[in-house]
C-alpha cells in the first residue's frame, strides 16, 4: 500500500510539473481514438440505440482494460520496475490539474487586459457553450463554472477510483494494489471520455449515449458529494467563506441539470460570493439552467483566479487524504 500512496502522489506531482502528455502518446486520446472508429461503424450498421450504445460503452471498457492488463503483465515479466513505471505514466495522465488551471488563466488574463474577444476565444477551448456572445460577466461565470466542475473529473474521481479500488484489492489479497488502482482509474476515464463524446441528451445520441451518460452520472456521484468536504478543507486554506459555500452548496447543489455538477459549482458559488449558472446558450440553442448562489459580486477574472487557487489547493487536500487512507490501511487490514 505504501507503493500505491507513491504512485499517486508522484502521479500529481507529475502532473503539476509536465501537464499534459503528448497528444500522439496520451492514453485518452487512445480511448477517444478507439470510441470514434467503433462508433462510425456502429452508425453504418444501424446501431445507433440503446443496445449499440451499451455494447459500445461495455466494448471500450473492456478493451481499455484487456489492453492494459495483458501489457501490464508483459512488462512485469520483463521486470517489475517497468509495470510500475507503467503504472505511474497512467495514473500522471488520468490527472488533469495543471491542464485545468492553465486552460481557465488566459481567460482570465484577457478578461484582465479588457480583451473580451480574446476571453471568449479563451473560454471557448474549455466550454461547451457559444461563448461568441458572451459578456464579461458570462465569459468569467462560463470559467469559474467549468473549473469547479472539472474538478471532480479531472483530479477528484480518478483519486476516489485509484483508492477506492486499491484497498478494496488489499482487502481480498491483491498482490498489487497500485495495478488494481489504475483499473479503477482507467475504468473512470474510459468511462468519462465515452461521456464527454457520445453522452449526449439530443439528436441520435438520446438513445445511443444513454448508457456512457448513465455510468458518468454514478461514477461521479460519490467524488461530486465528497468534493463539498475537500472544498471546505481547501477554502479554509484558500481564505474563502466556508459558511457560505456551505450553506449554498446544501441549498443549491440539487438544482443543477446535473445530478454531480451542482455540488462543487454551488459550493464555489458561495465561497466566491457570486452567483453561477443562469441562461446559457450552447450550439443546439439556449437552455434555462437555475441559478447558484446568493453573492451580489460582478463575476470577473479576481474570481477565475481564486477558484483556481481554492481547486489548486483542494487538490493537494485530496491526494494527501488519499495517500493517508492508502497508508493507513496497510496495517489495518489483512
Amino acid at each position: 500500500m505504501t507503493h500505491a500512496a507513491v504512485i499517486l502522489i508522484s502521479a500529481l506531482v507529475l502532473d503539476l510539473i509536465l501537464g499534459d502528455p503528448p497528444l500522439l502518446f496520451h492514453p485518452v486520446r487512445l480511448i477517444g481514438t478507439t470510441i470514434s472508429g467503433a462508433e462510425r461503424i456502429f452508425l453504418r450498421l444501424g446501431w445507433s440505440g440503446l443496445i449499440g450504445g451499451t455494447v459500445l460503452t461495455s466494448g471500450t471498457i473492456a478493451v481499455s482494460l484487456g489492453l492494459y492488463l495483458a501489457l501490464r503483465i508483459f512488462l512485469g515479466r520483463l521486470h517489475p520496475v517497468i509495470a510500475s513505471v507503467l503504472d505511474l505514466y497512467l495514473a500522471y495522465s488520468f490527472l488533469a490539474l495543471k491542464d485545468l488551471l492553465e486552460h481557465a488563466t488566459p481567460v482570465a488574463q484577457a478578461l484582465t487586459r479588457g480583451d473580451l474577444p480574446e476571453a471568449r476565444s479563451a473560454l471557448q477551448k474549455i466550454v461547451g457553450r457559444d461563448t461568441s456572445s458572451l459578456d464579461t460577466q458570462g465569459v468569467a461565470r462560463g470559467a469559474v463554472e467549468s473549473v469547479a466542475e472539472n474538478f471532480v473529473d479531472g483530479v477528484l474521481s480518478p483519486m476516489f477510483w485509484y483508492t477506492l479500488v486499491a484497498v478494496l484489492s488489499h482487502v481480498f489479497g491483491c498482490p498489487s494494489p497500485a495495478a488494481a488502482g489504475i483499473v479503477g482509474m482507467l475504468t473512470f476515464k474510459a468511462i468519462s471520455t465515452l461521456d464527454s463524446m457520445v453522452g449526449y441528451r439530443r439528436e441520435h445520441y438520446l438513445l445511443f449515449g444513454r448508457s456512457a451518460a448513465r455510468l458518468d452520472d454514478v461514477a461521479n456521484f460519490l467524488p461530486a458529494r465528497l468534493s463539498l468536504i475537500i472544498l471546505y478543507i481547501g477554502a479554509v486554506f484558500s481564505g474563502e467563506r466556508t459558511r457560505d459555500g456551505w450553506r449554498i452548496a446544501l441549498r443549491d447543489r440539487q438544482k443543477h441539470p446535473s445530478p454531480n455538477a451542482g455540488h462543487p459549482e454551488s459550493f464555489v458559488a458561495g465561497a466566491l460570493g457570486v452567483r453561477l449558472g443562469g441562461p446559457t446558450l450552447y450550439p443546439h440553442g439556449e437552455e434555462e439552467k437555475p441559478w447558484l448562489g446568493a453573492g451580489d459580486e460582478e463575476v470577473g477574472p479576481q474570481h477565475i483566479r481564486r477558484c483556481c487557487r481554492l481547486v489548486y489547493r483542494s487538490s493537494l487536500v485530496s491526494v494527501l487524504i488519499f495517500s493517508a487512507l492508502l497508508l493507513w490501511s496497510s496495517p489495518l487490514l489483512p
